[in-house]
C-alpha cells in the first residue's frame, strides 16, 4: 500500500509538472505568435493577441494543428487603392489551423471574426469636409457642404449602410434635403454617400454590417485564411 500511494504522489507530481510546462510553452508561444504575426500583405496594427485554444498545447505543436486560435488585432489600417480605412478592433476565431512551411506562417480552414470601425475613423475615411456620426435607429449620420451657385450649404443627412460584392461597405442617403431643386441633391450626394472596401485578412469577406451607437461592427468570415509570420 505503501507503494502505491508513493507511485501515486509521484505520478501527479509529474503531471503536475507536465501541466505546468505545457502551460508555460503556451504563454510563450502565444507571446511570439502576437509579436510576429500579420493578418496580411498591406495592412498593420497597433497590436495583436494571440489565444491557442485546446489541451494540451505540445502535442499540438508536434501535430502542427491547432483546433482553435483566437485573434483580437487592435488599430489596424488597411489600403485599398488610394484610401486606407483603420479598424478600431478587429476579433476573429480561426479553426482547423495548421502551420506552413518552416513554421513562417499558418492557414485556418475556416474563421469568421467582427471589424469595428469607429465614427471617428469612418469619418478620417471619407471625404474631406465630411462627418459621420451615429443617426440612431441602425442609421449614420453624415453631414457635408457644398458649393451651390457662388453659396455654401451644409446638410446633414441619414444614411444606410450596406454590403457591396463581399469586400466593401456603401454608405447612402436615404432622402437628401432639397430634393427637386437642379443640382442640389447630385452634389450633396457626392460629399454624403461614399463606398470604401476593408479588406482585412485574406481569404476573409464581408458578410453585414451593424450600426452601433460605437461604430459599425463589419462581420467577416471565409475559408483558408493565411496568416503570415
Amino acid at each position: 500500500m505503501r507503494a502505491l500511494r508513493i507511485l501515486l504522489i509521484v505520478a501527479l507530481v509529474l503531471g503536475g509538472v507536465l501541466v505546468g510546462v505545457d502551460r508555460l510553452a503556451l504563454a510563450y508561444a502565444e507571446s511570439e505568435a502576437a509579436s510576429r504575426v500579420k493578418l496580411s500583405s498591406g495592412t498593420k496594427s497597433d497590436a495583436i493577441e494571440i489565444d491557442i485554444q485546446g489541451f494540451p498545447f505540445l502535442t499540438q505543436v508536434l501535430d502542427k494543428r491547432f483546433d482553435e486560435v483566437d485573434v483580437v488585432a487592435r488599430g489596424v489600417e488597411t489600403t485599398a487603392g488610394d484610401r486606407r480605412i483603420r479598424v478600431q478592433e478587429l476579433t476573429a476565431a480561426l479553426r482547423d489551423v495548421t502551420v506552413t512551411g518552416d513554421w513562417s506562417g499558418a492557414r485556418a480552414g475556416s474563421a469568421s471574426g467582427t471589424a469595428l470601425i469607429s465614427y471617428a475613423d469612418l469619418t478620417a475615411a471619407a471625404d474631406p469636409g465630411v462627418t459621420v456620426a451615429y443617426g440612431g435607429d441602425g442609421k449614420v449620420k453624415v453631414t457635408g457642404s457644398v458649393q451651390i451657385l457662388g453659396r455654401k450649404l451644409t446638410r446633414s443627412v441619414l444614411s444606410t449602410v450596406t454590403v457591396v460584392n463581399g469586400d466593401a461597405f456603401k454608405v447612402r442617403a436615404d432622402e437628401v434635403p432639397g430634393e427637386g431643386i437642379p443640382l442640389v441633391e447630385d452634389k450633396i450626394r457626392e460629399k454624403t454617400d461614399f463606398e470604401r472596401s476593408i479588406g482585412l485578412m485574406a481569404g476573409m469577406k464581408v458578410e453585414k454590417v451593424e450600426v452601433r451607437p460605437e461604430g459599425l461592427a463589419v462581420a467577416v468570415s471565409g475559408a483558408n485564411v493565411s496568416l503570415a509570420g
